[in-house]
């Protein structure tokens, strides 16, 4: 650019907020997220290249007020929202809340954010799912009387007091509608009175009428207090009279940042006038589009809203089909540094050196106060929400305290003489509200409920264990002391093995569609991920149970086995818990059930070879044998076998032949010594733990919400 064109200097910068015009709320200065990206080069080669998907974003978000974040597809809408909210790893730039600069931790504190889809337990009722994020998030210190008249309150704020008792539903259990169901989602996330809300396309999916009550009720939780960013693609007449502020994007740069009503003369200091009866946003976005498919490229555009530089302008040619293409034309030249008509220096400009910017932004509707007629209400959306309410206020740690929990912690403070810690919404030290054991309990609680729900997957399996006992129990009766007896006993306790791996196959599923639930919840630190697996262990322990007794009570008396019965039953029972701890990790680590079928089918049949029942282990190649360990058929199978053959007890005893429990078990290179077979239970209940703690791992460190 030439020196003659260059912009005349910025104002001189406020602190904080003050820059902007405000002094709340949430503010932003030179977001920039960069990826690296293969792309083919001149040469047809693959070069790696760096691609800035937001670029140099500066701006803010007023406290009390709904900021709308728009754009074309591509713009970087969730990506910048995703940047706001803490969820990426390697972002540039600063994010402020009342002047405090926010690190990601913080933020999940004092924010909830509302992803597009709407991830809810399909067979919990609306209250019963508020209910159990209010123990999650509400914390032990708050009371069960006072979590319910929060719920109750948001319940009515919320507009679902008809659905209370309505289950969520999915494709196969009919239950809320789509609006409902997005503000259970909502409800899920503010429940604590979050400073911060972001809402990733909310009125997604729903028709007209239901996307605008999902905004309003968006609208009043603003009026409360917090700050509300969400991005939205295409809104209503309707719902852009209840949007405050806007930010819209464009290939992750900024095109416009300011109240909806200044679009107009944002476009008239472009030199474009909007046609009569043209929605202005709508025309902005056509503008944009021009620019972008023009040889400048929207980054014209992004350079007029930082600086005041005009952007070149542009004429409309027609080719032979009459279809329009875009051209551009010269500037016009400038005479001086600063001055000429390329350059802004309207009263509203952000460039002009008047002191415009020190307005207060203020939003334009309030709800009224609660009225029979209309049903609207007053501004505290939920209930001793903590947020100030001043906007003029300054936020920290601290404030995120209840008048109670905030005299104890002064008092405790100046006790011990102890610093204050950081506390986050509700007055709970620490980043979880609840203790270990209580988020356990409340997970179990949930567990339960879900379970009790649906009970199809738990009656499945032990209705297969069930029908698999009596067949086997009428198949193998009382089998004989002779080869063909050893035989069947055989066959007995290597489809015994089978039987209950596969039974455990029809948890794939489970974990899968709780994965997005689970990603949610902890990403604002509503439980560990510890708590979340020892919750689910606990859960399954006596359904495992059941069905192993079930099985063992069956077959035992039917076919006369040898040994120790409670033996047997432990073994089953091992092997189950074995099992699901296995299929459980595999399906933390597969993206659909589809292949997570697959991987345990590979899996079922790569133990079952090396489980020592086609070869012992002794014949396995050298090279194979760690197949042989890993192998968790193989613990049941030889722990099985060493309760019913061990001892002196004789098979065959055919002139000259005679056959004991222990020459078998020699034969098939299995260890003769009695407390072995206990031995086998403890392997098979470390590779249970291991597998555990595997699935744990997954979910600590690779189940993250966040952008790398």
């Amino acid at each position: 650019m030439d020196m003659a064109k260059q912009p005349p200097p910025p104002p001189e910068k406020a602190g904080g907020g003050a820059r902007f015009g405000f002094t709340g709320g949430l503010e932003f200065t030179s977001l920039t997220y960069t990826v690296v990206k293969k792309q083919r080069g001149a040469g047809g080669e693959w070069e790696k290249k760096d691609v800035d998907l937001l670029h140099e974003i500066t701006g803010h978000a007023p406290k009390g007020c709904v900021t709308a974040v728009m754009g074309p597809s591509g713009a970087g809408k969730s990506t910048f929202l995703d940047a706001l909210a803490g969820r990426i790893s390697s972002l540039d730039g600063r994010v402020a809340l009342d002047g405090v600069e926010m690190s990601p931790s913080l933020i999940k504190r004092s924010s909830a954010y509302v992803m597009q889809d709407d991830r809810l337990f399909p067979m919990l009722t609306v209250y019963e799912t508020l209910m159990f994020a209010a123990d999650f998030r509400l914390g032990s210190s708050v009371s069960a009387s006072d979590k319910k008249l929060r719920v109750e309150n948001l319940i009515e704020q919320l507009g679902l007091t008809s659905s209370r008792n309505t289950y969520i539903g999915d494709e196969g259990t009919r239950g809320v509608s789509g609006g409902e169901r997005r503000r259970v989602s909502i409800g899920v996330d503010i429940i604590h009175g979050p400073a911060l809300l972001f809402l990733d396309e909310p009125t997604s999916g729903l028709d007209s009428t239901s996307a605008h009550s999902v905004i309003e009720k968006v609208h009043d939780i603003a009026c409360a207090g917090s700050t509300v960013v969400l991005t939205i693609h295409q809104p209503s007449s309707r719902i852009l009279l209840l949007l405050d502020h806007l930010i819209i994007l464009a290939r992750g740069q900024l095109m416009y940042s300011g109240g909806p009503k200044e679009v107009t003369s944002h476009l008239a200091r472009m030199g474009r006038k909007v046609p009569k009866g043209e929605n202005s946003i709508e025309n902005l976005l056509d503008v944009i589009q021009e620019y972008e498919q023009s040889e400048f490229g929207v980054k014209a555009l992004a350079e007029f809203c930082l600086t005041g530089l005009k952007p070149p302008k542009l004429t409309a040619t027609y080719g032979a089909e009459g279809l329009s293409t875009v051209s551009s034309i010269a500037q016009t030249p400038i005479s001086g540094l600063g001055g000429g008509e390329d350059f802004d220096h309207s009263l509203r400009s952000q460039h002009s050196r008047s002191p415009w910017n020190g307005a207060q932004l203020t939003p334009s509707r309030r709800p009224k106060n609660k009225d029979q007629h209309n049903n609207r209400y007053t501004p505290e959306i939920v209930m001793g929400t903590p947020t100030p309410m001043s906007s003029a206020y300054t936020v920290n740690e601290d404030d995120y305290l209840t008048p109670t929990t905030r005299r104890a912690a002064v008092a405790t403070n100046a006790a011990t003489g102890a610093p204050g810690v950081g506390i986050n919404a509700l007055g709970h030290r620490g980043k979880f509200a609840n203790p270990y054991v209580g988020e356990v309990w409340v997970l179990m609680r949930r567990n339960f409920t879900n379970i009790w729900r649906t009970p199809e997957l738990f009656l499945s399996r032990l209705m297969v264990l069930t029908v698999m006992g009596f067949l086997m129990a009428t198949m193998f009766t009382k089998p004989k002391d002779d080869p063909q007896g050893i035989t069947n006993r055989l066959s007995f306790f290597i489809f015994t093995v089978c039987v209950f791996f596969f039974s455990s196959n029809d948890a794939v599923p489970a974990f899968i569609q709780e994965r997005f639930i689970f990603i949610r919840e902890t990403s604002h630190n509503a439980y560990r991920a510890s708590a979340y697996v020892v919750a689910g262990i606990i859960t399954y322990l006596p359904f495992l149970l059941l069905q192993s007794a079930t099985y063992a009570a069956i077959v035992w008396f039917a076919l006369r086995l040898h040994g120790q019965f409670i033996y047997f039953l432990v073994m089953l029972y091992a092997s189950l818990l074995s099992t699901n701890s296995f299929v459980v990790f595999i399906s933390s680590i597969v993206p659909n059930f589809i292949l997570g079928y697959a991987a345990v089918i590979a899996f079922t049949a790569l133990f079952f070879l090396f489980c020592g029942y086609f070869l012992s282990s002794h014949s396995i190649p050298v090279a194979w044998k760690w197949m042989n360990t890993v192998s968790t058929m193989k613990y049941p199978y030889e722990g099985l076998l060493m309760n019913e053959f061990n001892g002196g007890r004789v098979f065959s005893s055919q002139p000259g032949l005679v056959l004991t429990g222990d020459d078998i078990l020699r034969q098939l290179g299995i260890s003769t010594v009695e407390d072995r077979k206990w031995w086998m239970v403890l392997y098979l209940l470390g590779w249970a733990v291991f597998y555990r703690v595997l699935f744990y791992l997954v979910l600590r460190f690779a189940s993250k919400n966040k952008r790398k």
